[in-house]
């Protein structure tokens, strides 16, 4: 069978993919960085070389720390504090994933964290989703098509997580899919958070937490049987609670229960190599935890910050691991599988683009 095969990286290119754990203030290009800022008369960038300031965030992200990595925003958020800015950025991410294959994505973004110069969240979540039209139209002018959705985020270290839920809910099929946490997560569990889950598990709406990335398995249990989440960013800690010293790995009971709940696992190797969670593409958790059938997909986190997409996090992944066809494709049907949109609506790009894609390509 052609999916047995294994592709190489110009067929990695090309496979229909989805991403879902993405940050919009983590994936501008660098050009788009520097003009905004000269728009604004922002002077606090290390750089005005586009090829400098990319060389810039990726050293500044391998620093092996969470904390380290998340202060590089301070940039991309300066500049993403006007409409037209947002707008932009989320046109551009749209077109970008589009041009690297993606066919559906949910990008995420904290409203809060762009209202600095008086912007309300409602503009800032109108300004993203006005930005992901235009980015999908722009991409169906290429011939190409993606589908992209909104995640609303809170900061777990701030005070503002049950006004961001009730705007999940008021944006609700306005495209706006969804809900997460995220920020530092050592000192701030997410329970601290706890009405916001219960306000939208009420509400029947869809929620996401960072979890097990830079904290361990407290972290995820929390987050899980605490707060109810349907999906882990991250979640790279749960191979702590797998044993490797005998024959056959044995998992302990949260591990057991995340797999055989088929909770959905939102990994994002280079970003994890970057904040020290692993050391190398080779060992990252995503390779035996996939074998072990673990709910794993594969994203992107923040494309700037990582200077990666979903082809390159697929490409090394698959020298790492020895991936074919097959596996990447299951990647991508677990993402979609683990969706925030309505289930008819995902099995129709699972069937109508991602398996006929995969086996065309595999066929060459």
């Amino acid at each position: 069978m052609s999916l047995t095969k294994h592709p190489t990286p110009e067929q990695i290119k090309r496979v229909p993919k989805a991403v879902i754990h993405d940050h919009l203030d983590g994936g501008l290009r660098p050009q788009t960085i520097i003009e905004l800022a000269a728009e604004i008369g922002y002077t606090k960038l290390p750089t005005t070389d586009p090829v400098a300031l990319a060389d810039w965030f990726e050293e500044s992200c391998s620093s092996g720390t969470l904390v380290r990595y998340l202060e590089t925003f301070e940039h991309t958020i300066a500049v993403m504090q006007r409409r037209e800015a947002i707008i932009r950025v989320a046109r551009e991410a749209a077109l970008d994933l589009a041009r690297d294959g993606v066919v559906y994505a949910e990008i995420r973004g904290a409203p809060e964290l762009f209202t600095a110069q008086g912007l309300t969240l409602n503009e800032v979540i109108e300004a993203t989703t006005e930005g992901f039209k235009l980015g999908m139209a722009d991409a169906k002018a290429e011939g190409l098509f993606i589908r992209v959705e909104q995640l609303l985020c809170a900061l777990r270290q701030n005070e503002h997580s049950d006004e961001v839920a009730r705007k999940v809910v008021e944006y609700r099929n306005r495209g706006v899919v969804g809900f997460d946490i995220a920020g530092p997560e050592d000192g701030f569990p997410p329970t601290i958070q706890q009405s916001a889950f219960d306000y939208l598990r009420q509400a029947n709406a869809h929620f996401t937490i960072h979890a097990g990335e830079a904290y361990g398995l407290p972290s995820i249990w929390q987050a899980i049987q605490m707060c109810g989440a349907e999906r882990l960013g991250h979640g790279v800690r749960i191979i702590d609670d797998i044993d490797f010293s005998g024959p056959e790995p044995k998992l302990g009971l949260l591990a057991s229960y995340v797999r055989d709940r088929r909770i959905p696992l939102e990994m994002c190797p280079t970003s994890n190599l970057q904040t020290g969670a692993a050391k190398d593409y080779a060992s990252h958790p995503i390779g035996v935890l996939e074998q072990l059938r673990f709910r794993v997909t594969i994203n992107t986190d923040n494309r700037l910050m990582s200077r990666t997409s979903m082809s390159n996090e697929m490409i090394q992944s698959t020298q790492a691991f020895d991936w074919t066809f097959q596996d990447l494709q299951r990647l991508t049907v677990n993402a979609l599988k683990s969706a925030f949109i309505p289930f008819e609506e995902r099995l129709a790009i699972i069937e109508q683009i991602v398996k006929p894609g995969y086996a065309a390509i595999a066929a060459e």
